[in-house]
């Protein structure tokens, strides 16, 4: 036993479940969505590092007093033949299973890419039967849907915003346009990739409930950055007031046209809903942003974070695995 696996185990822990919990009932997250994306971020990938880290450090620790020394002597092992007298039941179950949890991370993130990617093929051609192009909108088509919707699919070059008729006759000019800014912030912003990230990570740990939080939480706060963004053009009640109209009226496409569900002013696609009265509600009582430094401590928090289970496994001089 050695002291980085335990303060990576403890770290692990604390990052599944305490840590989540606490940053999504947080107030201060509405006033700094940025900068709380990035805690989210650093969350994950610490805590999946501490999660493999633990494990890895467990079963390595006799055939070395680093990492790079370790890895030198299980190669022996595994290519050279070299005895492997010093390693037990237990440093092979852990070397294994750390094996299996990295594996299983990166394989559920590929497979979740590859899914994601083909319903948005088949989104695609559905669009190319079903949609016209806007006339007055570039990148943009529109369905024959009495419901308002709108929503953006991603694609690089190929990137639309889609819009029903129905929200076209429902919405003002200024309202319209406040709808399309917010679209396009997802794209602009690559809202998706964050989505496709956080998505792998409940699929991959479905027995988490902490995984299925944070999901939900990074869908709510991309959507509060599409709010700021359009609120760069156009004023604050006509921010409003689209949102009331579109969240109020909005109903799914057909099943056979929009494979998520899409929301209506909320268009990263996502299978996760989004509280449209927690966002009405911070349109209608706005709070000042953190201060610059507040972002600051967040953003080094986040850092830290992340360097934390990195020192623990590449620097065993400041932290001696023994």
């Amino acid at each position: 036993m050695f002291l980085a696996s335990y303060l990576l185990a403890a770290l692990a822990i604390v990052l599944a479940w305490p840590v989540p919990i606490l940053l999504s009932r947080a107030a201060w997250t509405a006033r700094s969505p940025f900068a709380a994306l990035v805690l989210w971020q650093a969350i994950a990938l610490a805590g999946g590092l501490s999660m493999i880290g633990a494990m890895l450090t467990w079963g390595l620790e006799p055939l070395g007093g680093n990492l790079p020394a370790a890895f030198r002597s299980l190669w022996g092992i595994l290519i050279h033949g070299e005895p492997a007298t010093t390693l037990g039941l237990v440093h092979v179950f852990a070397l294994s299973a750390a094996l299996l949890l990295g594996a299983h991370l990166v394989f559920t993130l590929l497979l979740t890419y590859y899914r994601i990617t083909r319903d948005r093929r088949r989104h695609r051609s559905m669009l190319q039967l079903l949609s016209s192009p806007s006339p007055d909108y570039g990148a943009t088509v529109v369905v024959p849907y009495a419901a308002p919707v709108a929503y953006c699919l991603p694609g690089g070059g190929r990137a639309v915003t889609v819009l029903s008729d129905g929200l076209l006759e429902m919405l003002t000019p200024g309202e319209l346009q406040a709808v399309l800014t917010h679209e396009r912030a997802h794209l602009l912003q690559r809202h998706h990739l964050l989505l496709w990230a956080f998505a792998a990570w409940r699929a991959a740990l479905p027995w988490l409930p902490t995984s299925q939080l944070a999901q939900q939480a990074v869908h709510e706060l991309i959507e509060m950055l599409a709010d700021d963004e359009a609120l760069r053009e156009v004023d604050r009640p006509t921010m409003v007031r689209a949102l009331a109209l579109v969240a109020n009226g909005s109903a799914p496409l057909p099943p056979d046209t929009a494979p998520d569900g899409p929301p209506a002013l909320g268009g990263a696609q996502s299978s996760e809903p989004v509280d449209a009265a927690r966002r009405l509600g911070r349109l209608l009582t706005p709070r000042p942003p953190l201060a610059a430094w507040q972002r600051a401590l967040v953003l080094l928090a986040a850092l830290a974070l992340v360097a934390v289970p990195t020192v623990l496994l590449l620097a065993p001089q400041l932290v001696p695995w023994r």
